[in-house]
């Protein structure tokens, strides 16, 4: 028995993670008991014995379980390892579910609770403003003037398919309903389909047969705008109105600008290596983004006609509003009094008119009468201000904000367009295709055998004159005859979707001033740059990508900004200019302390370019899904950024999996959203000590973050690109090549038909070392450029030094929080596994060892400058779930090397291939993917 007075005096301490392990547990036994219908008892047996086994070998550290762990893989048939690898991979799938209803139901009790905003809140980001004296003008010109735009884009590691989402979304669906109060009748309902659906995920396939298309890729992107952007954009426009009126009263009265979040997509633009983007998947792309939003429109304006059924009777309406009443086709005297309902019945129509005009070909719903079609989203947009403002008018204010003023914001932001395309090519490309046109057209013999400078001269010449270089006689190259299609597929989706529809070319690989002009060059031959109006459609973006690139950023934007031209048109585009820095390839360049100094520093020095020019900068981040190939919380890396580069303006990728994670549950999708709109709004706005004793400090900082950063570069450059047989060992240790062969992406995961690393792309690069639970590129090179820096002398003040760091400088914390992250993620004793896999004996021992050596040193280090012992620390349910996790990733990752092993030995034998062992491979990287929560 309990004393009753003792228990008041100390209650119980509440485990706020109770109702997580309870949805877990549930979720699990209802996959127990689909696995037991559906492959019989002896598997269900199997799969138990190994999760039981597993979890003693992590909580207890029994290497006895251990043993047993790996003797019960080694005797699976391969029948059972399919089933085996399936069901601990749904579990990693069904975690990651009731994981994120975890994240909503404790966001929900604390709004509940009335507590104070909570960190990256847009109303927590206001009471900072407030009370550091921002003025309420200034706060609301920032959201006049501000962009972001999250950019949304296909990768190869995106491993799930649709249908698996889809059922997925169903399932946290039904998760979501156990937290309300449910009769007993309404639970055991719930309970049976939640068990159906389990059951539907085990019965579709996981892995795709056939490669996935770029229309494959564009379709399943816009599945995350039905569940998410679509109506969570606009209320949290509405959510942030209100918060702003709350904490500026001042600006209540005040209508906020509906266009400081707009979307963008790469997807179908985006050709920069993959041969199966052209002008056809461009315009493809658009039609189904159209498609997409109009339905969306179509449905809220059919649903607002049901709702609007005010009668001239009752209230009366405004002229404007009698007007397009009169103006539609619908003529019932049924409804002659309900001009609302009649003018609604006319947009419908041109709405479904707009739709067929810009290729969607299944209006579900056939309108009343024919119209013309809408001739732009302006328009349209024109025609639900005169609902509102006739309401207002009307006693009917009550009757805009249900419905009316959601679509009039999602109008403003998505237009007929949805989301800005973005064009993307390597600069390589562009310099061929002006070498044939120049050619072609008698100007230059060889423009690829000339000097930078002469590059540049000629090109502003040609620049200057009013002939076209192309003649539709030339015999043009498929390469060259497809990349001015392109450009000339984007003038006309300009022309029929509107200007925000494509308005960005970005350039991969630029490492001149001439790349920037070429592709300008190549927009005046397409008719998107007109020189004589000094009017550009698409922006000149370059993308600076590797170390190298990056330390040249600054002086190419200062060269090119200095051009007359150039002057001229960033003038028209208000004197802004965009730049896009990439993380993935630096990482892989010269590994993760290098890269974040590198990007850090390439961005200090365009700030004061750009300031010296008078020009405002817009940083385009091309974040990755994992820390090694700059991902990690959007939030803190925003906050991190170096004083004058946020200023209202950015824009960053949203890449494969990453999308899933974010933005597959509506209520996570909003507050991912809210947290790049607080993250700007503090970076932008928030005061930085940029004089005295701080400024000195930041400067001796930055001082030792260079002195990392060559050493770090160093150590990472001598394993990866300067050890003799390491690329032999990373094909060797890690799943690369199997990765290779699953059906990803669209895209290949090489450039080139090579085995070399400097070919491969980043992102597979990073997804190897994730799968074989190494995460290299996140880590690697930090514990020796620490330990050489602090040994050479005054140690015990140097450690005191960098601990300061760690305390005072966002940039340094940010680091060292996603380095623990990943840390977290690491197992030296699965990644062994892996390199069993390595046949040369002495090469294996060689590089693990180093591997192993650094590993060790990076833990200290990190240990020694933060104080805390255990990973994540600061984080404590993040880390609870790491941890949670590893018992169903620790079997996924054993089967997978002795699958890679079998396979292995089979695929040098023509003709014998074991398909289902080739499966059983593919299944487990989906599996440690889904665990990992970051494939690439």
């Amino acid at each position: 028995m309990v004393n009753s007075s003792a228990a008041q005096e100390n209650p119980p301490v509440l485990d706020k993670d109770a109702p997580l392990k309870e949805d877990i547990r549930l979720l699990g036994r209802l996959l127990g008991d689909v696995l037991r219908d559906q492959e019989g008892e002896a598997v269900f047996d199997v799969v138990e014995t190994i999760r039981q086994t597993a979890v003693r070998f992590r909580r207890e550290d029994d290497a006895q379980a251990g043993q047993d762990l790996t003797a019960l893989l080694h005797k699976l048939t391969r029948e059972q390892t399919i089933s085996v690898v399936r069901a601990f991979s749904y579990f990693s799938h069904l975690a990651n579910i009731a994981e994120d209803q975890h994240h909503i139901r404790r966001r929900r009790a604390h709004l509940l609770a009335g507590s104070a905003p909570q960190q990256g809140s847009v109303s927590f980001a206001l009471s900072k403003l407030k009370a550091a004296g921002v003025a309420s003008d200034t706060v609301r010109t920032f959201f006049g003037d501000a962009l972001i735009a999250p950019v949304l884009t296909a990768h190869p590691t995106e491993v799930q398919r649709k249908s698996i989402l889809d059922a997925e979304h169903d399932i946290a669906r039904l998760l979501a309903e156990r937290d309300l109060p449910l009769t007993p009748r309404e639970r055991v309902a719930n309970m049976q389909l939640l068990h159906a659906r389990i059951a539907t995920l085990w019965q579709t396939r996981m892995l795709r047969y056939s490669k996935l298309t770029v229309a494959d890729e564009i379709d399943n992107a816009l599945s995350y705008y039905r569940i998410t952007f679509l109506h969570e954009l606009p209320g949290l426009y509405d959510d942030i109105e209100e918060e702003i009126a709350a904490h500026y009263p001042d600006q209540a009265a005040h209508a906020i600008d509906n266009s400081y979040v707009q979307m963008g997509s790469w997807i179908g633009g985006d050709r920069d290596g993959n041969p199966n983007v052209n002008a056809g998947t461009m315009q493809h792309a658009l039609v189904r983004q159209a498609t997409t939003i109009l339905d969306f429109y179509l449905d809220e304006v059919h649903a607002l006609g049901a709702e609007l059924s005010i009668s001239t009777l009752m209230v009366g309406a405004s002229p404007a509003l009698q007007a397009l009443a009169d103006a539609s086709p619908d003529q019932s005297p049924h409804r002659s009094d309900e001009p609302y309902r009649r003018a609604l019945i006319g947009m419908y129509a041109r709405l479904a008119a707009t739709a067929r005009s810009l290729g969607a070909t299944n209006i579900l719903r056939k309108e009343v009468g024919h119209a013309a079609p809408y001739g732009d989203a302006a328009a349209f947009c024109a025609d639900l201000d005169v609902l509102a403002d006739s309401l207002r008018a009307n006693h009917g204010q009550l009757l805009v904000k249900p419905r009316l003023a959601t679509v009039q914001r999602a109008a403003a932001i998505f237009g007929f367009h949805l989301a800005s395309l973005d064009m993307r090519q390597t600069s390589d490309v562009h310099e061929r295709v002006l070498a044939e046109l120049f050619a072609a057209a008698g100007v230059e013999a060889d423009y690829t055998k000339l000097a930078e400078e002469q590059k540049v001269q000629l090109l502003l010449a040609e620049l200057a004159q009013p002939r076209l270089l192309y003649s539709p006689y030339a015999q043009l190259s498929e390469e060259t005859a497809s990349e001015l299609a392109i450009l000339r597929a984007a003038k006309d989706i300009r022309q029929r979707y509107g200007k925000r529809a494509i308005r960005n070319y970005i350039i991969s690989h630029t490492e001149t001033v001439s790349d920037l002009l070429e592709v300008l060059l190549l927009q005046k031959e397409t008719g998107l740059l007109r020189p004589r109006d000094r009017q550009l459609d698409a922006m000149v973006i370059p993308l600076f990508e590797t170390i190298p690139d990056l330390q040249r950023a600054a002086g190419i934007m200062n060269e090119w900004m200095a051009l007359p031209l150039v002057k001229e048109l960033i003038a028209h585009q208000g004197q802004l200019q965009e730049v896009m820095l990439g993380y993935s390839d630096s990482n892989k360049d010269g590994g993760f302390l290098t890269s974040n100094w590198e990007l850090y520093k390439a961005e200090i020095h365009l700030v004061k370019v750009f300031a010296d020019a008078g020009v405002k900068l817009r940083l385009f981040h091309g974040r990755g899904g994992t820390v090694g190939r700059g991902g990690g919380p959007s939030y803190e890396a925003i906050l991190a950024q170096p004083p004058g580069t946020v200023n209202g303006q950015i824009r960053l990728t949203e890449q494969g999996e990453i999308i899933a994670s974010k933005f597959s549950n509506a209520e996570i999708g909003r507050r991912n959203l809210e947290l790049l709109v607080a993250a700007t709004l503090e970076a932008s706005l928030m005061p930085h000590p940029a004089e005295g004793a701080k400024a000195e400090q930041l400067a001796g900082f930055e001082a030792i973050m260079a002195d990392l950063s060559e050493r770090a570069y160093k150590a990472y450059r001598n394993l990866v690109y300067e050890t003799p047989g390491f690329t032999d060992y990373f094909f060797s240790a890690t799943p690369i090549a199997e990765i290779a062969e699953l059906n990803l992406g669209s895209r290949p995961a090489s450039r080139k038909s090579t085995k070399r690393i400097e070919d491969l792309r980043a992102i597979p690069w990073g997804f190897s070392w994730g799968q074989c639970r190494l995460l290299l590129p996140g880590w690697y090179g930090f514990g020796s450029a620490i330990t050489q820096w602090a040994e050479e002398g005054r140690r015990d003040e140097k450690i005191a030094t960098l601990q300061a760091m760690f305390k005072e400088w966002p940039f340094f914390a940010t680091l060292l929080s996603n380095m623990d992250m990943v840390l977290a993620k690491t197992d030296l004793a699965i990644a062994s596994r892996y390199a069993g896999l390595v046949a040369d004996v002495e090469l294996r021992e060689r590089i693990f060892k180093r591997i192993s050596a650094e590993h060790g040193t990076t833990l200290r280090c990190l240990e020694m400058i933060t104080g805390a012992h255990e990973r994540l620390a600061g984080n404590p349910l993040l880390a609870r779930s790491i941890q949670n996790r590893f018992a169903y990733l620790d079997p996924l990752n054993h089967l997978q090397v002795e699958l890679i092993h079998r396979h292995r030995a089979l695929s040098g034998e023509p003709g014998k291939v074991d398909e289902r062992v080739h499966r059983g491979i593919h299944l487990s990287i989906n599996g440690v993917a889904a665990g990992l929560r970051n494939t690439g």
